[in-house]
């Protein structure tokens, strides 16, 4: 995930469908003889002189001013939690008593310390029993708020679509404090809703459902085209406990619509009419304005063969059988020159058969990997899908400037909104497929290439997984274009803070999968993809900030769906995402968070950062050099300051802990003997922030990586953290070390496309947005794309010192020699892994049993990890066997820059071989690897990993 340090903007413009007149100041609701007054009004910035503290422990014998009071109303301090109860964070004395007010057409003020404009003002009476089990359980930052009760026998149904208020009054009637409401907790009491929702299709009809339970009103503007020209119908949808729906003619099929939805909104305190998109739209307009109407079950959307894709997918077995690969749909085909330039980076380019790119994914496919994990895919904001807008610099001028060059990043950022890139990670609509990828952005177009996209990497034996990002949107508010969500419900979706303010700690409006209607929304996507585009995995963004049993509700519903029921198996879709525990959410603040410690048990896999900052040294928020694993930390100093030599040696020896564990699935009860020759779990191997290094319960809940997408590539981190005078082979030997670790850990290996092949991006630590530039990937191997200038200043400018002579400094850059060389000897270790069986166990018990770590205890050699993989014998006691050709491995990691010699009594006379895959390499270093028998003595070249087998006796 990128973090953006960015805030949403609010448009004084409302979002109007095309050719639509503006509304004028006065909108009429349908309440008898009310006008509400239509205005645009911004909320004071966050300094304003009512902040978010004073609203702790308020006392009523304050002296609030008016302005203070009217500021009040601009905040939801409360909660209504239930339909009986409201919470509030406030001190009631003696003599003072508490209302809601509610105003249907906004009219609230006040004025003298006196509140003006209701149209109910109901009486509150404190409870003292305080909040219910279930309300903590779901709210549980506002535990131990104040609790008032409602009227038992008051409709609270039709007070929710009015401006509603919680005020403190003296025996005088002054108001000593007031705030606005929080409204999720009512709204999922009362309109939870499991019915139909979006726009569904029969032989007779178009129906539209919209769930919108606090609208005034709610109309759909219908157009024959995706842009210009007059609605050819506006309906007015009738509501029925909170569910707007009207039904339409079978003409509707093809069309375009927009509702227009009358609502209070609290960001600006007054009736807006805003315009949006279905949230349960599968198609849109080019301009992301209309949603189209498609019907996703017709023929017409279907590739010869779609509905038996099914039976065709690539085997699965096991989830331990996985292996990823990460990668963007733009990249992969933007700068592929043997990609017909309409194809080039969109979904069509995976549908050749002999361009770089499919040749490369087939290589990929037949040493092992089995996913490819694509970057989001759903409707985006950054890349205008009207691709004739897009702006471009000129290649030839990139090309002509020095590798050091900060004129290559000016170039590509002034234009860097306006080109076809971005990672993807600002979602609009979930559940539409990117129109910037597709030939044509109108139409069926992104719904049939989609489709053609999966059948073909299927086709060459990989399945597909979608990068999902459910924890936040791009848009808020009832005016912003990206704005969905909180045009239809305000303050509904959008995860909120004890000010009633949008949390944005995963960079911009994060959502509330707490919330009944906003997880329904999350699953009901998932099970779209999966059954209408066939997809076999999620990738999820920042995981930890949806709930924990958001994820197993997620993981339930994808794995009941049937091939006979929906067209495919969903017991092999496999879904993993980032566990990050950190923001409103850490330690459980919102309900129990899917982080990596809490989800244990439930087989979704997570991002282990552990083994990542260990091999390659430090992590992405610290010092660039410091050092890891096989980057040299102790062995090859690169001049950074990592302490005394005792100090740089403890480092090391945590280090490779730390990977010891994770090539164990980071088990958190793996018994390994640490370097101090203490028998320890892994849960007992603690992080230098004292968090338990391992948390995992089985293999397939740990996700191995040492790249993705975020921060440097891997062969650019290697470049940076490595001393500046060794040569650029023993760089590229460093790349394939690291991956080697990946490769052949327990667990699922994930891999960033390109670290294959030394893949560059000039070490630009952020590329979300740096354009084809900064982000190519070559498959002819004739460029890893190192050297393209300095890195955009605005994440990369306080490094520039160290990158400059990097860059300016030939002797970095590989030649096609050294990437023919790494694919080689990478598509060799994913044939090794897939070459026997133990090396992707299935158990916690299984790898307890067969796995051990023999360069450990006091007397261990620096930069040296030895595991062994023992197999069992059928017909003898013990293990069973579980490999028919091998029944013994040893595998030796050796970081060190010198060859190495590791002798272990404990793999003594045994019948050890390079494996015959090393033996056919090459690299002739890992051909020279050796190993004797009768001392047990492993003789392993520098930087090299090194494979030995047992062939089963005949």
């Amino acid at each position: 995930m990128h973090l953006l340090a960015s805030s949403s903007s609010l448009s004084l413009s409302p979002s109007l469908p095309s050719s639509f007149p503006r509304p004028s100041l006065h909108l009429h609701l349908h309440f008898p003889s009310q006008t509400t007054q239509l205005r645009l009004h911004t909320p004071p910035p966050l300094s304003c002189s009512l902040n978010s503290s004073s609203s702790s422990s308020s006392s009523v014998e304050q002296s609030v001013s008016s302005s203070q009071m009217q500021n009040g109303l601009l905040y939801s301090r409360a909660y209504w939690v239930a339909e009986s109860l409201i919470a509030w964070d406030v001190d009631v004395g003696n003599g003072f008593s508490c209302y809601l007010l509610a105003s249907k057409n906004a009219s609230l003020t006040i004025a003298n310390c006196q509140i003006q404009g209701e149209d109910l003002k109901i009486k509150l009476q404190e409870d003292r029993v305080g909040l219910p089990a279930n309300v903590v359980e779901k709210f549980p930052h506002i535990r131990g708020y104040k609790v008032f009760s409602l009227p038992p026998t008051l409709d609270v149904k039709p007070l929710l679509k009015f401006q509603l208020a919680v005020v403190i009054c003296d025996s005088d009637g002054e108001c000593m404090n007031c705030t606005g409401l929080q409204l999720p907790g009512v709204l999922d009491d009362l309109f939870s809703y499991s019915g139909p929702l979006g726009a569904l299709f029969s032989e007779e009809a178009v129906s539209l459902y919209l769930w919108a339970p606090t609208a005034q009103a709610v109309h759909a503007y219908i157009y024959k085209d995706p842009s210009g020209d007059d609605p050819i119908e506006i309906v007015c949808l009738e509501e029925e406990n909170g569910v707007w729906r009207t039904k339409g003619p079978k003409s509707w099929e093809g069309c375009y619509y927009v509702y227009e939805v009358c609502v209070y909104h609290p960001s600006t305190m007054q009736i807006e009419k805003c315009y949006t998109s279905d949230p349960y739209a599968r198609g849109l307009s080019s301009d992301g304005r209309r949603s189209f109407l498609l019907n996703l079950d017709s023929v017409k959307l279907k590739p010869d063969g779609w509905d038996n894709l099914a039976n065709k997918k690539p085997t699965i077995h096991s989830f331990s059988d996985i292996s990823i690969y990460e990668m963007h749909i733009r990249d992969f085909s933007a700068s592929d020159l043997s990609v017909q330039p309409e194809f080039r980076g969109g979904y069509l380019a995976f549908t050749l058969q002999d361009s770089a790119g499919v040749l490369h994914l087939k290589k990929l496919s037949s040493a092992g990997i089995t996913h490819v994990h694509l970057l989001p895919t759903f409707q985006f904001a950054g890349v205008d899908d009207q691709k004739e807008d897009w702006r471009f610099v000129d290649t030839s001028i990139l090309e002509s400037l020095p590798p050091d060059s900060d004129q290559q990043q000016a170039l590509i950022t002034a234009i860097q909104n306006f080109d076809g890139y971005n990672w993807g990670y600002n979602p609009v609509l979930w559940g539409v497929p990117k129109g910037s990828y597709a030939s044509n952005p109108n139409g069926p177009y992104r719904t049939i290439e989609f489709r053609k996209m999966v059948m073909a990497l299927n086709h060459i034996g990989l399945r597909v997984v979608l990068d999902v990002v459910y924890n936040h949107l791009q848009g808020s508010g009832p005016f912003d274009e990206h704005s969905v969500l909180d045009k239809i419900v305000p303050g509904y979706y959008l995860r909120r803070n004890s000010d009633g303010l949008i949390e944005h700690s995963t960079c911009i409006n994060n959502t509330a999968s707490e919330h009944f209607m906003v997880e329904r929304l999350i699953l009901d996507d998932l099970v779209h993809w999966a059954v209408n585009y066939k997809i076999d995995g999620f990738r999820f963004d920042l995981m930890g900030h949806i709930m924990k049993s958001t994820m197993v509700k997620a993981k339930t519903a994808l794995q009941c769906l049937t091939k006979e029921k929906d067209g495919l198996d969903g017991s092999s879709i496999y879904i993993y995402g980032e566990g990050w525990d950190f923001g409103e959410v850490a330690k459980n603040g919102r309900g129990v968070n899917a982080s990596q410690f809490n989800l244990p048990g439930t087989q979704i896999g997570s991002f282990n950062d552990r083994i990542r900052d260990a091999i390659l040294g430090g992590s992405p928020f610290g010092h660039p050099l410091q050092q890891g694993f096989v980057t040299g930390l102790l062995l090859q100093p690169n001049g950074h300051d990592h302490g005394t030599e005792a100090n740089a040696k403890s480092m090391l020896a945590a280090s490779m802990d730390h990977i010891q564990i994770g090539m164990a699935a980071n088990l958190k009860d793996f018994v390994l003997t640490n370097s101090e020759g203490e028998e320890v779990k892994g849960s007992e191997i603690l992080t230098y922030g004292g968090t338990p290094v391992a948390y995992a319960s089985c293999p397939i809940e740990t996700i191995n990586y040492v790249s993705a997408h975020d921060n440097e590539t891997l062969f650019d981190i290697v470049s940076l953290k490595t001393p500046m005078d060794i040569s650029v082979s023993e760089r590229c030997r460093i790349n394939h070390l690291a991956t080697s670790i990946i490769a052949l850990s327990q667990g699922i290996p994930f891999f960033h496309s390109g670290d294959e092949i030394l893949r560059s991006k000039s070490l630009d630590r952020d590329s979300y947005n740096s354009g084809d530039w900064f982000n190519r990937l070559d498959f002819t191997y004739n460029s890893n794309n190192w050297g393209v200038g300095l890195p955009p200043q605005e994440k990369n400018e306080k490094n520039w010192p160290l990158i400059k002579p990097r860059l300016a400094n030939p002797s970095f850059r590989p030649q096609k020699t050294d990437i023919l060389a790494t694919v080689d000897n990478f598509l060799n270790l994913l044939c090794i892994r897939y070459s026997s069986p133990l090396f992707r166990l299935k158990t916690a018990n299984t790898i307890q049993e067969r796995v051990r770590f023999h360069n450990t205890g006091p007397s261990w050699v620096c930069g040296v990890i030895v595991m062994s993989i023992e197999d069992g014998h059928n017909g003898f006691p013990g293990l069973s066997q579980l490999d028919p050709i091998y029944s013994f491995i040893v595998v030796v990691f050796n970081a060190s820059p010198k060859e190495v010699s590791f002798v272990s009594p404990a793999l003594q006379l045994r019948n050890l071989q390079l494996h015959p895959i090393q033996v056919s390499s090459s690299d002739d270093l890992v051909k020279s690897s050796r190993y004797e028998a009768s001392s047990g003595c492993f003789v392993v070249p520098r930087r090299t990993t090194a494979v030995f087998v047992e062939p089963r006796k005949t």
